[in-house]
């Protein structure tokens, strides 16, 4: 689905019970580096297409079960980012408790929905908080059409088919997010790391490090960096060794540039 993006299109259905809920809720507004955060979600347009979509998903996986093709279909919701809630001015969505979003390193950019029936391998209502990445998708899905794994291409994904029967985490020891760009969301070049509880984010344009522990701190409040300079060492040197092992382009200085 396209939806939910920009622009922000009401959906006619559902517009009308969201202003009604809408009420006297408001605004609040969270300073977010170079940006500003929505921190509460006040926008009834917005409310009405993710209703939309999930009215639509409803019809999609009804109309798979009545054709008879649910023992027959591997069914992945997910989405590509967190909600945009951070630009030069808010967004459209909050993603409170986690921070920022769409565009970021910090939970609320990164951390998505995803929900999996995948016929012999998923239980309904079944959950895990084991963390994994899109680029798992494919090696899993080769294994669930019984396809042999094809390891040179996806080299940054494991397969999930053992987590998913045996809640058996993938044989890795980190995750890597690296955003070495500029966003419309006011996001600046840097990367993250997530090994264990531990995560990492690099701000490259300053060589700024932030350590948080996600599993006291989800919304990253707490900076632990300094406190545990250890564990920065040591994510540091897992972050370089991902970069070389990926051939990772990192930003570069632009000598024509003027501010």
């Amino acid at each position: 689905y396209y939806t939910v993006h920009t622009p922000i299109q009401a959906s006619n259905r559902h517009i009308a019970d969201y202003k009604d809920k809408l009420g006297k809720i408001k605004n609040k507004t969270i300073d977010e580096k170079y940006g500003k955060t929505q921190g509460v979600q006040n926008n009834a347009a917005y409310a009405s297409m993710v209703t939309a979509m999930d009215e639509n998903v409803g019809r999609l996986i009804k109309k798979i079960d009545d054709l008879g093709l649910g023992k027959n279909t591997i069914i992945v919701f997910t989405s590509d980012n967190g909600g945009l809630s951070t630009k030069k001015t808010p967004g459209p969505t909050c993603n409170l408790p986690l921070r920022a979003g769409k565009g970021w390193c910090y939970e609320g950019g990164i951390r998505v929905p995803l929900i999996i029936r995948a016929p012999g391998a998923t239980k309904a209502g079944a959950e895990t908080a084991i963390p994994v990445t899109s680029m798992d998708f494919f090696p899993t899905i080769l294994e669930l059409t019984g396809n042999e794994l094809q390891p040179e291409l996806h080299v940054d994904g494991k397969s999930l088919v053992k987590l998913m029967k045996e809640n058996e985490a993938p044989e890795r020891d980190y995750l890597v997010w690296h955003y070495p760009h500029y966003h419309g969301s006011m996001w600046r070049p840097g990367a993250a790391i997530r090994s264990g509880k531990w995560k990492m984010i690099e701000f490259f344009e300053t060589g700024e490090k932030e350590l948080y522990d996600l599993e006291s701190d989800l919304g990253e409040l707490k900076n632990l960096a300094s406190k545990y300079p250890e564990k920065i060492k040591e994510l540091t040197s897992k972050m370089a060794e991902w970069r070389v092992h990926n051939n990772a382009e990192m930003p570069k200085p632009n000598p024509a540039f003027k501010k």
